[in-house]
């Protein structure tokens, strides 16, 4: 098992994924990001595709650190959260770059939690901490393992705190997992990682 506190300057990217519920989480979690946060983060949250994502106009004004909407071929950049825009997957290139891809729907989504977090484990390995919230399908759940072949850092939500557990505990029954936690000791793990 991994101790959290050794992780503050190993971590040097972070992916979120959610999905049912995961908006509640996630406005658990990123209003305490210190503004002194070290890694990027990229989050995929499973959104209607037909509609403009309104992710980046909530969460900008209630956190410390900068959020934005990913854009392809974008330098990722310390200290940022990027959400991955509607209808687009979003991927880590080795380069450290987002690239965003119409390719079909990985367990009928688009953009996927699994799309990111194994180009993502691709392009960080073991500097990589994975966590995957609420969500009602296996989407992550694959990705994650890809993580945590990679040396990364792998985190679930609580199940029984979750408004939807099933892609929790669809994660759990793949394989090994760091970290099982509430919200607010996910939330007390990510404020630590400053600069």
């Amino acid at each position: 098992m991994i101790a959290a506190s050794t992780l503050r300057h190993r971590i040097h990217a972070i992916v979120i994924g959610a999905s049912a519920g995961g908006l509640e989480a996630l406005s658990q979690l990123l209003p305490g990001l210190p503004a002194t946060l070290g890694p990027c983060l990229l989050i995929v949250v499973h959104l209607p595709r037909e509609r403009p994502s309104l992710l980046v106009e909530i969460f900008q004004r209630r956190c410390a650190v900068a959020v934005r909407e990913a854009q392809d071929k974008e330098p990722l950049e310390p200290g940022t959260v990027y959400f991955a825009p509607p209808d687009y997957h979003m991927l880590v290139e080795k380069n450290h770059h987002i690239a965003l891809s119409a390719d079909e729907p990985v367990h009928y989504s688009r953009p996927s939690i699994d799309v990111l977090f194994e180009s993502a484990a691709d392009a960080y390995g073991e500097r990589l901490l994975g966590i995957i919230l609420s969500g009602g399908n296996e989407d992550g759940a694959s990705g994650l393992q890809a993580i945590h072949r990679a040396g990364g850092v792998t985190v679930v939500q609580q199940p029984d705190s979750a408004k939807a557990p099933a892609m929790i505990v669809s994660a759990l029954q793949r394989g090994p997992v760091d970290f099982v936690l509430p919200l607010p000791e996910i939330a007390a793990l990510l404020q630590r990682l400053e600069k």
